[in-house]
């Protein structure tokens, strides 16, 4: 017997195990860049988004209660690799004025990578007809964005500048 073609619905599923793998992977590293920064606005972010990524792990969790399919993640290969990342700058830089602008940039790398799964996920959503679905993902991109702004922030205003001035 042949077997059917994937569908739209499989890959969704499929993604959604994907960045759901991916968020409690983040929720793991995010207090050890916390604890690594020296600056205390870069603490403080990788703190807020700590909290605020325990929330989309819950919005995933709904995406799935939507879809009738228990919350269960998908070893994500391109997460790790960016966690192993930020876990070498912590390595390499530990003490150096260059630490804080290291994490500012594997933070970033999470948050670009985070912004494509959901803005994707999103999509299909809608493609699939899936509102409420969209409603949420909506909401944690939007919140990847404002990180992402964050980051960026902290990064041109002060741990750049303060690799660069050491």
């Amino acid at each position: 017997m042949a077997t059917e073609p994937k569908k739209l619905d499989d890959l969704f599923l499929d993604t959604l195990k994907d960045i759901y793998y991916a968020e409690k992977q983040i929720l793991r590293a995010l207090p050890k860049m916390a604890k690594a920064a020296n600056s205390p606005e870069l603490k403080q972010a990788f703190e807020t988004h700590r909290d605020q990524t325990e929330g989309h792990v819950e919005r995933l969790t709904e995406v799935f209660d939507i879809l009738g399919k228990a919350p269960r993640g998908k070893t994500c290969d391109a997460i790790l690799g960016i966690i192993e990342e930020g876990k070498g700058i912590i390595e390499e830089f530990e003490g150096s004025p260059a630490l804080d602008a290291g994490l500012v940039a594997a933070a970033q790398a999470v948050e670009h990578y985070e912004i494509a799964r959901y803005g994707t996920l999103k999509a299909w959503a809608q493609q699939m007809g899936l509102k409420d679905a969209v409603k949420l993902l909506d909401q944690t991109l939007g919140e990847e964005e404002k990180t992402d702004q964050l980051l960026t922030k902290l990064g041109t205003t002060s741990a750049n500048k303060q690799a660069v001035a050491a």
